[in-house]
């Protein structure tokens, strides 16, 4: 197994380095987030680092890298407080690994990368009409973090848009029905393929299997 060491580590060249760093943490969610300005300039930046915060209040964070070149997304988050966040699927993870690339603010992704914005009442954030999972959230905090000068994003969610079916009887969205994608690293793409659901852990019992769409067996009190 090959070992490196912390001086070994920072004399690495810097891609090497930043493409090893990044792939430690394994498969991460693809999202696109969508915001506009307040003169209505629609943008799109994808983004791998989107976690869950808590469901009560419903708030999810996501790391934005620091501000020492033009960040158009958290720019029209301050001035406007809405976004939305859009699952990629397979069928149009292209599209949207090339929001990546540093358009000007007054270029829309959506036009230059082949996606199409969707609005609702109430949000002025677009969503993107291809993502079978969104949601919108108004900004609640922004904090950042001086360790390497990054910013944690936290949004309440405000509404959620999901293909019915993916909703199982409990609540829990079947992501892979949704053909929904991950990334690893800086520019891997991947499919899924579930092993399975299984119970909540507890000390005195193995965890079964929890059939979707159907009840939890021999999971007791």
């Amino acid at each position: 197994m090959q070992h490196f060491n912390n001086d070994e580590l920072s004399e690495m060249a810097t891609r090497y380095r930043v493409q090893l760093i990044n792939s430690l943490s394994g498969f991460k969610s693809a999202n696109l987030v969508g915001t506009c300005d307040k003169q209505g300039n629609n943008n799109l930046a994808i983004f791998s680092s989107v976690f869950h915060l808590g469901s009560s209040p419903a708030l999810v964070g996501f790391i934005m890298r620091p501000d020492s070149v033009s960040r158009h997304t958290l720019d029209n988050i301050k001035q406007t407080k809405q976004y939305t966040i859009n699952q990629v699927s397979d069928d149009f993870w292209r599209k949207a690994h090339q929001s990546s690339a540093r358009y000007l603010s007054d270029q829309s992704e959506f036009e230059h990368v082949g996606l199409t914005p969707e609005f609702i009442a109430n949000v002025t954030a677009p969503f993107v009409k291809d993502s079978r999972l969104k949601y919108a959230l108004t900004l609640k905090e922004i904090i950042p973090i001086q360790l390497n000068n990054t910013l944690l994003v936290i949004g309440e969610i405000t509404d959620v848009l999901c293909e019915e079916s993916a909703i199982q009887d409990d609540g829990y969205i079947d992501i892979e029905l949704l053909n929904t994608v991950a990334i690893s690293g800086l520019d891997s793409y991947h499919s899924t393929q579930r092993l399975s659901r299984i119970s909540y852990a507890k000390p005195d019992r193995l965890p079964v299997e929890i059939p979707l769409n159907g009840p939890v067996k021999n999971e007791g009190a």
